[in-house]
């Protein structure tokens, strides 16, 4: 739900445990107004805000675009592209597909295939998929899925990608909704808006400043201890041409035997996250690279996770997370340019 002025939108898990990605939007004060319209795709909420001196609202544009990548990466659609590979051995892709796959691959081969878009047949068995079950799956049958998962055996061949190995399937999800944030970004641009928020299922991709001449803010709740009777404390992180992403275990998963599954799959052992780790959250140059490295630093964990941000400057990566010491007290750490604009 939306305020004119402040906004806050909780995620919350069973257990009430709080994290969230909120947007703090200042009151237009100039000649140019806050244009900001919502609404519902790829599975989730959307929400675009930008600054114009057009007040004509561009909810049919963005809407358009969320149909034309639905069309190549929507797993729920039968006819997609993604859907036309994963039946058979190879598929002509659109830009759209062809730019998430050759990022995902670059992601893969960077970090050993901590990142894989092969990891479908997991995906499934997990039942965190199409179609959802619970359950935790025999070790046998999770050896037998991950002989299908090695981002290796795909090839890209001009327009072509092509599987090596007969029953390979794909899932862009840990990567497509950061693309679909930066890909509106880029519409807005393309139309001369330059100062705008794109929020995609809590991945977002901020460019330029609000009608205050700030920064975007975006607020992190901060939990408290399990034991504690205290508030959250709310972190302000200021995005200025800068893509944001969150990963954790409070949304997808499933309890089994005192240890909590959640949707995120280690490509390396074919295991559903059960770390002590609840959420971390990303900054990168652009929704797209925040998106698909979350991924990467949740599996990682935190002091890991930390160092691979340190070891790879280039990438221009920091990251907020949020875990239980070994007293299950919630905690955080983070990068140390975190919160540096």
């Amino acid at each position: 739900m939306l305020f004119p002025e402040k906004w806050i939108a909780y995620f919350t898990d069973m257990k009430g445990l709080l994290f969230l990605i909120g947007i703090c939007i200042s009151v237009s004060t100039s000649a140019q107004k806050l244009i900001s319209f919502q609404g519902k795709a790829q599975g989730t909420y959307y929400i675009v805000k930008y600054i114009s001196n057009d007040t004509g609202s561009l909810r049919e544009d963005v809407e358009d675009l969320f149909r034309q990548i639905d069309r190549s990466m929507s797993l729920y659609l039968p006819s997609s592209l993604i859907n036309r590979f994963n039946k058979g051995p190879q598929v002509v892709m659109d830009h759209h597909m062809r730019t998430v796959v050759r990022k995902a691959q670059e992601v893969s081969k960077l970090t050993n295939g901590l990142f894989d878009i092969t990891i479908k047949p997991l995906v499934d068995l997990w039942g965190f998929g199409v179609v959802r079950h619970n359950g935790q799956p025999s070790q046998a049958d999770i050896a037998r899925k991950r002989r299908l998962v090695d981002y290796n055996m795909l090839t890209v061949r001009t327009k072509y990608l092509i599987k090596k190995r007969e029953g390979m399937e794909i899932d862009c999800n840990g990567i497509a909704q950061g693309y679909t944030s930066d890909a509106v970004g880029r519409l807005l641009h393309a139309m001369g808006i330059h100062n705008f928020l794109v929020d995609v299922g809590g991945e977002l991709v901020a460019s330029g400043v609000n009608t205050q001449g700030q920064p975007w803010s975006v607020g992190i709740e901060r939990p408290p201890d399990t034991d504690s009777t205290s508030q959250p404390v709310q972190a302000l992180l200021r995005l200025k041409n800068k893509g944001v992403a969150t990963s954790g275990n409070y949304q997808r998963f499933f309890d089994e035997g005192g240890t909590r599954f959640a949707h995120t799959i280690d490509p390396r052992t074919g295991q559903a996250l059960h770390n002590n780790i609840i959420s971390v959250t990303v900054t990168a140059p652009d929704a797209m690279t925040a998106d698909a490295f979350d991924n990467v630093l949740i599996i990682l964990g935190v002091d890991a996770g930390l160092q691979f941000i340190s070891e790879h400057p280039k990438l221009k990566l920091q990251a907020f997370y949020v875990y239980k010491d070994d007293a299950g007290k919630v905690r955080e750490k983070y990068s140390p340019d975190f919160f540096a604009e």
